[in-house]
């Protein structure tokens, strides 16, 4: 699944839709997330609007207009939101094109895990979707006080306690193992017992590792590429994860793989302490 630093360039490659006004809106009509359809009556009324900005909380996008709604998109597992020329034949998975004329705004996900849905700005933190999400790393930042008070109540394992979008939002499978081997920390180690020295360097690991992949464009081990189909290129900067039996880039020893609430987790037996 596509994760902060995926969507992250997915926006930032969509910059040239602002400005765009949307004359047709065209949707499948069949369910993606949950069975949900695309809200019809509300994507018809963007219609005559013009895209005004595109911003991200954690893996949601969000297509601001001069109206009061905005386009509310998450990629799911292989969600592609791309600018297309509009004599360009439809993706076969296509359901949702936004007519800007010279260009199209289409979203295509052959699974269907994706998020389409149209809401009102003054009120978006109360959309169920982004009521729970944590701080973004990005435009909020990481408060490393926060994350280990929140971290001591919590018995979870550590890798689970990253994952919780909300004490951060965006962070995926990818990247939280990517922040615990940056750290130093053992995925199994259960989130109370984390230190205020160690829950300061997961933080900054968190930090480094999204940065790191922004610089290449993400990651794309499978269906990812950006609004105008380029794939990232991160996959081959990782620094444990998908690298099970090559050897740690700081000990050498054998990066092991394990599952943990049923996503598979990379790291080091040696470096990584308990």
């Amino acid at each position: 699944m596509p994760e902060l630093p995926e969507v992250e360039t997915v926006r930032r490659t969509l910059a040239p839709t602002i400005g765009a006004k949307i004359s047709a809106v065209w949707d499948s009509g069949k369910g993606l997330h949950m069975h949900r359809k695309p809200p019809r009556a509300r994507l018809r009324k963007l219609v005559g609007a013009t895209i005004t900005g595109v911003r991200r909380h954690g893996k949601y996008l969000l297509v601001d207009t001069d109206t009061p709604s905005s386009l509310l998109v998450h990629l799911g597992m292989t969600g592609r939101f791309l600018i297309t020329a509009p004599e360009t034949a439809r993706a076969k998975h296509t359901h949702l094109v936004l007519d800007l004329g010279d260009r199209e705004l289409r979203f295509v996900d052959a699974r269907r895990f994706g998020q389409i849905d149209v809401l009102l700005r003054a009120n978006e933190k109360a959309h169920p979707a982004l009521a729970i999400l944590g701080p973004d790393p990005l435009v909020d930042g990481i408060d490393d006080a926060a994350f280990h008070a929140r971290a001591r109540g919590k018995k979870a394992t550590l890798k689970a306690f990253v994952l919780d979008q909300g004490v951060i939002a965006g962070v995926g499978n990818i990247y939280a193992s990517e922040a615990l081997w940056r750290a130093k920390l053992r995925p199994t180690t259960r989130a109370h017992k984390l230190s205020v020295a160690a829950a300061a360097r997961l933080c900054e690991a968190i930090r480094e590792v999204l940065d790191h992949a922004l610089t290449k464009g993400g990651t794309s081990l499978r269906d990812f590429v950006d609004a105008d189909g380029a794939q990232g290129e991160n996959a081959d900067y990782l620094w444990v994860y998908g690298r099970a039996g090559e050897p740690c880039l700081r000990c050498k020893t054998a990066i092991r793989r394990s599952v943990l609430q049923g996503r598979a987790t990379y790291y080091c037996p040696t470096c990584q302490t308990p």
